[in-house]
């Protein structure tokens, strides 16, 4: 045996477990997936193939319409302000202060609390009669509405309440933001540039690379939105008007309460084609938008 293949014999030896732990808890399901969504199966019984049937169905689906349509508003929403809202706090932070640290970790701790515990905290506070933001509202004579119980304001609230896990994001803004060169704000002092112009033409460009994998992480993120407004609104499936009936929330109804995970499994992949070709989207955007250093 040649020395080159028995060093190659060595090494997928030694990789061998993880080899064998990806076949069968990544590929087989991920073949097996493929193989249901083409299927009716009702999980009691055994799967029958339909070829594209489930594909054709979400066709007709108007449910499927209408949760696809509310996760692209939250998304369009949050996303941007999200990312906005980051950004804005990790300037804010990157600036010398006092008891900075403190202000860092008050930022980040929020997104260590259980989304349960969040959701019940959120559901206090969008009360409609007895929660904190609609009494500070009336402090000012504002007479705030029913958030959670109202088609016109149940996602709006969600949407707010998506802004309170950005310290994540705001962790690796201001890393990203203290590795931008001193002299390149020293050359945009002698030009003359003021903090707004410094921002979008020196910071934001040298920063680029981290927002692009920060907005790709929250578009995955969001599409996948299941937890807080599952807890929410368990028991009206997604609200008044179904305004807060996500799209991972029908394929969990589809998979789990109608028995239809032949159907869940085609949502599931037509998810994921989503998510992709928005990915694939941003990345082709990011040739003309992001800035990557020379090393």
């Amino acid at each position: 045996m040649k020395a080159g293949t028995r060093h190659a014999l060595t090494g997928l030896l030694w990789i061998s477990p993880w080899l064998v732990g990806f076949a069968a808890f990544m590929l087989l399901p991920i073949a097996m997936s493929l193989y249901y969504s083409l299927t009716d199966y009702p999980l009691l019984e055994p799967p029958l193939f339909i070829g594209g049937g489930n594909y054709a169905r979400m066709l007709t689906d108007e449910v499927f319409h209408k949760t696809l349509v509310n996760t692209l508003i939250y998304a369009g929403a949050s996303i941007p302000l999200s990312t906005a809202l980051a950004l804005g706090i990790a300037a804010l932070l990157n600036r010398k202060m006092r008891m900075g640290g403190f202000f860092q970790a008050a930022v980040f701790v929020p997104t260590l609390v259980p989304m349960v515990a969040a959701a019940m905290v959120w559901m206090w506070l969008f009360n409609g009669e007895y929660g904190l933001i609609n009494r500070l509202l009336g402090v000012v004579g504002v007479r705030g509405p029913n958030w959670l119980l109202d088609r016109h304001w149940a996602m709006p609230a969600l949407i707010i309440m998506s802004l309170w896990g950005v310290g994540q994001a705001v962790v690796l803004y201001l890393a990203a933001l203290k590795d931008v060169p001193e002299q390149l704000y020293e050359a945009a002092d002698l030009d003359g540039m003021g903090p707004v112009r410094r921002f979008f033409n020196v910071t934001l460009p040298m920063i680029s690379p981290v927002v692009l994998f920060n907005v790709i992480t929250l578009t995955i993120g969001t599409f996948q939105v299941f937890a807080i407004p599952w807890i929410i609104f368990q028991k009206d499936k997604g609200g008044p008007g179904q305004s807060g009936y996500f799209y991972t929330m029908y394929l969990y109804d589809n998979a789990f309460t109608y028995g239809q995970m032949g159907y869940a499994n085609a949502l599931a992949w037509v998810q994921l084609l989503i998510i992709l070709g928005l990915t694939a989207l941003m990345f082709a955007l990011s040739r003309r938008f992001v800035h990557y250093r020379a090393a």
